[in-house]
């Protein structure tokens, strides 16, 4: 699978998934500028090298690429998408609630540490939208 400039893509970054679109090809370096459009899944809370852990020396509170943001993502993560492109901020609420409802039927402490997390976000994504 090729991908060009301008296309219309779905990338993974940090453990989130985004649609895009391909603003710059970085070849030697096996990776793409993407501008992100909607979110499809929200970013994990925590420590990516630890996963599904609360024990661990720093819990990373991850938020999601914010609309028309820049990414530097692995060519590998990209792929082509012609769906329907959501709105961002429906997308973005969309894939958080998504998260915190699989949270809130788990009781282990990492799903209340990153419940909490994405609640702390939930709130400043609410408020940011008010301020558009």
């Amino acid at each position: 699978m090729s991908i060009d400039k301008g296309d219309r893509i779905t990338a993974s970054y940090k453990s989130g998934r985004y649609i895009g679109k391909v603003i710059d090809l970085k070849p030697s370096l096996q990776k793409a500028v993407v501008e992100i459009h909607a979110i499809l899944v929200h970013p994990k809370q925590g420590d990516l090298h630890a996963p599904n852990q609360a024990d661990v020396p720093f819990f990373h509170e991850r938020p999601a690429l914010a609309f028309r943001e820049k990414a530097l993502v692995p060519i590998s993560s990209i792929k082509k998408y012609d769906g329907e492109v959501l709105d961002y901020y429906e997308s973005l609420i969309d894939s958080l609630q998504k998260q915190i409802s699989t949270l809130a039927k788990d009781e282990s402490d990492y799903a209340q540490l990153a419940y909490k997390r994405l609640s702390t976000l939930k709130a400043e994504y609410e408020k940011k939208r008010m301020d558009i």
